[in-house]
């Protein structure tokens, strides 16, 4: 095994800061922090994952609110030691072109595409680490028979956990953050569904 580059190692004995990821051009596009330990998105990305992000942007830009702002791939500073990168994101937030995170007071949504190497962190890690930041709705997307199924979340703000708001198949519908419809399996090609 190879010895590890310099720039890998955390400049201190606490590990890495989340402002720490601005000075590493050195990291591999998609890099995240977690509890100050880098996490880096090394596995090629499917196919399907990135349909179904790109179309949940689309979709959402075309229904999102005068003062929110959808993105993908900037990263919010949740605290010192984590900056997650969601692959989906609404924020109220002016737009700025050098800005390179949010923090959790400007972000409406949080959207994870589960992947096979993300499975956990979406599921639990971050999970608890948005709810815990007070970010008021998440939604992870999950494959199922080549279809995206939605589980959706909404702060319950006395135990600052999430609380399940539904699991959507084929359509979902909310009324918050903003007035949403979402044509679930138009997200991806009929051509990339599993067979009936």
């Amino acid at each position: 095994m190879s010895e590890l580059p310099d720039w890998m190692y955390a400049p201190r004995d606490e590990g890495w800061f989340a402002d720490d990821l601005d000075h590493l051009p050195q990291a591999p596009r998609h890099t995240e922090l977690i509890d100050g330990a880098l996490v880096f998105m090394m596995s090629p990305q499917r196919w399907w994952h990135g349909d179904v992000v790109n179309d949940l942007v689309y979709t959402l830009r075309r229904q999102v609110p005068t003062g929110h702002r959808v993105g993908r791939e900037m990263s919010i500073k949740l605290d010192k030691w984590n900056r997650p990168e969601p692959d989906v994101l609404v924020v109220q937030a002016d737009f700025d072109p050098d800005r390179t995170q949010f923090t959790p007071d400007e972000v409406a949504l949080v959207v994870e595409v589960v992947s096979p190497e993300s499975v956990h962190r979406d599921r639990t890690v971050k999970f608890r680490k948005y709810a815990e930041a007070g970010i008021p709705h998440y939604w992870i997307v999950e494959e199922e028979d080549g279809l995206p199924v939605a589980h959706v979340f909404e702060l319950e703000h006395a135990t600052s956990s999430y609380a399940p708001a539904g699991i959507f198949r084929g359509k979902l519908e909310r009324r918050v953050p903003f007035p949403i419809e979402i044509d679930l399996d138009g997200l991806v090609p009929a051509s990339g569904r599993a067979a009936d």
